[in-house]
């Protein structure tokens, strides 16, 4: 195996070439999570994955409560699908509170604080009332619980965390919360034995080939507990040996063996890129810099045979999308290519889009 096999394999396990799947909640299952700072992109992510699919299609799915927004693994955004949100939640939500202490304490964020503020929230939620950040932060500031200086992103986590709140429908283009047992009637949780194989079984075949660090990285668990999830699910999976590192995937799959030429239009932190601490497969050493900057902001790529070729942004007018490209080095025969990959992506936000190309 070779990293043009790891780069392609991967391709096809996450779904971005020969995708199998119908619903975006389908696809966020299989995934397991997918990073979703920026929501604009991270519907993309989804759609990207999901043939003929379009943006409202995924926002529906999000809306309706089949696949939900909230923070899950690391101290990030996240989609996840209904069905995996409280067992998910479980396992990975006291390491990431564990992670926050120190912060909370400089914000004077006591179990007090936030057992006022999961009451006044939940209050405010309760019948199905979905409602924005800011009508939020104004039922909090009335009650004197101070949500200024970035706290009430950390009190909304914390009410994540807790299993309380997730995302609700979007209310005048905005995005709003809602009750989580509103949205997603609570079901039997896992051990955490089970919890663990789940979470590795998901990130191995939808993520596969990865390694360890890749999927300590990804799921945010300690070394120890990956080691101990990937020990209980290794005899469903191979492994091939590159240098010192082991690369591991399910044993029903094989490497194809012919590569098709492709080009995608990836999004910004999606999952084919951040979701492995080592990215030496798909993204050369001289492009990273220029992939995911200093503070760690990860660029829409162009990914040409399962490599970073270059970067686009959009731009969106008001009947119109701009889709500015730029590759790292000059490749006047995959601008074709290049260009119909933008046309799904014109199918996608039902708008017209139109490419251009950057000089380097």
């Amino acid at each position: 195996m070779t990293f043009t096999d790891i780069a392609n394999i991967r391709l096809i396990n996450q779904q971005i070439t020969a995708a199998k799947f119908k619903t975006p909640k389908e696809v966020a299952g299989w995934m397991g999570a997918m990073q979703a700072q920026d929501y604009t992109m991270a519907k993309w992510a989804v759609g990207v994955r999901l043939p003929n699919s379009t943006e409202q299609l995924v926002e529906t799915a999000i809306d309706k409560g089949e696949v939900i927004r909230t923070h899950l693994l690391r101290p990030t955004w996240h989609l996840v699908s209904a069905d995996d949100i409280y067992w998910m939640l479980e396992l990975t939500g006291p390491k990431i509170l564990a992670s926050l202490k120190s912060r909370h304490k400089e914000l004077e964020l006591s179990e007090t604080v936030f057992a006022k503020s999961n009451k006044l929230i939940e209050k405010a939620l309760a019948g199905g009332n979905h409602l924005t950040r800011e009508e939020l932060v104004s039922k909090l500031e009335k009650a004197k619980i101070a949500t200024d200086n970035n706290r009430i992103a950390h009190l909304m986590l914390r009410a994540e965390l807790d299993g309380l709140v997730c995302s609700g429908s979007t209310k005048n283009k905005k995005q709003t919360f809602a009750l989580l047992e509103e949205r997603v009637p609570k079901i039997r949780t896992l051990s955490r034995d089970e919890a663990l194989v789940k979470l590795a079984r998901n990130y191995f075949s939808s993520h596969g080939p990865a390694t360890l660090q890749d999927f300590v990285w990804w799921s945010g668990l300690s070394v120890s507990d990956a080691k101990h999830a990937l020990e209980m699910i290794k005899s469903d999976f191979i492994s091939e040996q590159i240098g010192l590192q082991t690369y591991w995937f399910s044993n029903s799959f094989r490497i194809p063996k012919n590569y098709k030429e492709s080009v995608y239009l990836l999004p910004a932190f999606d999952e084919f890129i951040i979701s492995y601490k080592d990215r030496s497969a798909s993204l050369h050493a001289d492009h990273s810099k220029k992939t995911v900057s200093d503070n760690g902001i990860f660029r829409p790529t162009i990914v040409i045979n399962g490599q970073v070729k270059g970067l686009w942004k959009r731009i969106v007018k008001k009947d119109k999308v701009m889709v500015e490209a730029s590759l790292f080095q000059p490749d006047k025969i995959r601008k074709s290519l290049i260009e119909k990959a933008a046309v799904t992506f014109r199918h996608f936000l039902d708008k017209k889009v139109e490419i251009t190309f950057k000089a380097k």
